[in-house]
């Protein structure tokens, strides 16, 4: 839980004390009424030092005076390839990367083994024997979490027992990569599993996907009548993708069906042929684009999921109700095409296994039929077999999905409640077994896992591997691309524990600027290993009906002084600031990042101004 806020005390600081670069003293902040402080402040000394915090937002230095001695250190200019890169070297940011492995072991009945030790279990990586420096056996609470509460003028990102194991289980219903009638179907599964195999001590969520982005449909619920009601919610809706042709579909999907229609005309082609051509290829053309938003919308849903569970502990798991992958996944190595999609990709990635989340995809379509010689495939300009190759290579990409993250892929099936039940059952009970990553071998590309239980007649699943890339080595990479999807997503984060509090307000013309302070645990916050270093980013920004009328930020990077470490583990770290705003309703969303790890948290708090 984090720590209750402070107010700032500066009593042993001198006034007249200043940096030799235009650091202002604490009296002259206070002067200016920028508060822009952390706890650092809030000891007796009081010693000052120069630090450069960029604020990405408006494209500027800033200074202030922290406890953290300086630090300077060379311009990032690594950049995102376009492809997958085997054996390309990196530099890890951080001194020390732990890797968590959640392991599910059944016997061949498919009931849960327990009793396990650690003695009976081998991690492999690339094929070799990894030091188990963690395990533990789990079986979590099967009950609800409770929502963060907010008391006594204080907002919380954490609810009151955050650090509690639970097993939970996410259903979402994929709007933008299903046909619409397939909707209708997956959501009359659900009803059934619902109705008939839920149990009252499974808690599940439920999500819906559209281009519009995410929508909580209910929250984590043990009651089947109550999910079934907020079900009705999801009505549907027809994606961008059914509006081309399956032919645009097989293209945009695969890419490989494109060089059948770019050959040359042919003499005894009739000019009808030669027209539907070339309006398929510029149909191709902008499905290919439309497929790139797709992909894009459902890599941004993922990843804001797994930053919204990414402070519950304990293995999570994520049924996917869909009707396609949106790119195509033929190996552990494959990447979206474009730079930007890439570094989503292997973001997303990572923060999914930080999150101990496994993805269970369900095809939506049931059982699949030869569509060779269906109606839709007639005319069709592609090579015999080109969209049901399509739909097979769709199959591929999630089992291959759902193996990265240690789940199963359920498909070519009319009866899907079997897979819901088995997603909810896996989190029921499992192994957290972890070790520290090699530093020494900073070759990228993907790690391949393997989790043996010796001399035990066992089934064993644990997620294939995981990414070593720039992107999960270095989280400065995406820092700007994560502060502004945080600052858009529905759901707070939880990475990082907030509590805030709002500190009053003064009148300013027509305006009026609207104190705030956060504070956060500096554990696991303070890399004590480099000397106590510490890059934090912090974020405030009100909007009023989705236009922004204040943003503030500042990063604060450094070592922190060793007279100040002690305090900072026991009260927090604080940041205290203000907004000015014109009266009106707004929301605000407070937003805190570690640039060490990558971690988030924010808050979303309304607020109204008279």
């Amino acid at each position: 839980m984090a720590s209750a806020v402070m107010p700032i005390a500066c009593n042993g600081c001198s006034d007249a004390a200043t940096t030799n670069k235009g650091m202002k003293s604490c009296a002259g902040l206070r002067q200016k009424r920028l508060v822009l402080l952390l706890t650092l402040l809030a000891i007796p000394l009081c010693v000052s030092a120069q630090l450069q915090q960029t604020d990405p937002y408006n494209n500027g230095a800033a200074t202030g005076a922290t406890g953290m001695q300086p630090r300077n250190e060379p311009a990032d200019t690594e950049t995102v390839s376009s492809h997958a890169d085997q054996g390309k070297p990196l530099q890890f940011k951080s001194q020390t990367t732990i890797v968590q492995v959640p392991v599910v072991v059944t016997d061949k009945a498919g009931n849960h083994v327990h009793g396990l030790t650690k003695a009976d279990f081998k991690v492999l990586e690339n094929g070799k024997a990894q030091k188990i420096a963690s395990f533990e056996e789990i079986i979590p609470a099967a009950i609800a979490p409770p929502s963060a509460v907010s008391t006594a003028g204080i907002f919380t990102n954490v609810s009151p027992d955050e650090h509690k194991l639970r097993a939970l289980t996410v259903i979402l219903l994929d709007e933008v990569n299903t046909p619409f009638l397939d909707q209708s179907y997956a959501r009359k599964q659900l009803v059934k599993y619902l109705a008939t195999h839920l149990q009252p001590s499974q808690p599940v969520g439920l999500m819906s996907l559209s281009e519009k982005g995410l929508t909580t449909l209910s929250g984590f619920d043990t009651d089947p009548q109550a999910l079934m009601a907020a079900l009705k919610k999801a009505s549907g809706h027809v994606s961008t993708m059914e509006n081309y042709s399956s032919d645009a579909k097989a293209i945009a999907a695969t890419g490989a069906a494109q060089d059948s229609l770019s050959h040359g005309i042919g003499t005894s082609e009739s000019p009808e042929l030669v027209i539907q051509r070339f309006m398929l290829q510029l149909d191709a053309v902008d499905a290919t684009y439309n497929q790139a938003r797709a992909i894009e919308t459902t890599l941004r849903a993922f990843l804001e999921i797994a930053w919204s569970l990414s402070g519950r502990p304990g293995r999570k798991s994520l049924v996917w109700v869909t009707g396609s992958f949106p790119f195509y996944l033929d190996s552990f190595t494959s990447v979206p095409g474009d730079n930007g999609l890439r570094a989503l990709y292997e973001r997303t990635l990572q923060a999914l296994n930080d999150a101990q989340i496994s993805i269970y995809p369900v095809d939506a379509r049931g059982l699949l039929s030869d569509e060779t010689y269906s109606g839709e495939n007639t005319g069709s300009l592609l090579p015999a077999g080109a969209s049901d190759s399509a739909r097979q290579s769709s199959i591929t990409s999630l089992k291959t999905f759902a193996a990265m993250t240690g789940g199963v892929a359920y498909y070519n099936s009319n009866d899907v409640s079997g897979a819901y039940d088995r997603a909810v059952q896996d989190s029921s009970s499992y192994y957290l077994l972890s070790y520290y990553l090699d530093h020494r071998d900073n070759k990228m590309g993907w790690r391949k896992l393997q989790v043996l239980v010796v001399g035990k007649d066992t089934e064993v699943r644990a997620r294939a591997g995981f990414l070593v890339t720039n992107v999960s080595a270095n989280p400065q990479l995406t820092q700007k691309a994560d502060l502004d999807l945080a600052l858009h997503s529905p759901f707070e984060s939880t990475g990082i524990p907030i509590a805030g509090r709002w500190e009053g307000s003064r009148t300013k013309g027509q305006r009026k600027e609207i104190g705030f302070a956060l504070s956060v645990p500096a554990t696991g916050l303070i890399d004590e290993a480099d000397k106590n270093y510490v890059d934090l980013e912090f974020v405030a920004r009100a909007t009023n009906k989705g236009t922004v009328a204040a943003t503030v930020s500042q990063q604060f990077k450094g070592n922190i002084v060793p007279e100040t470490l002690a305090r900072l583990k026991t009260d927090g770290i604080l940041y205290r600031h203000f907004l000015d705003l014109a009266p009106g309703d707004y929301e605000v969303r407070f937003m805190v990042r570690d640039n060490l790890t990558g971690r988030i948290g924010s808050l979303i708090v309304p607020l109204a101004v008279h």
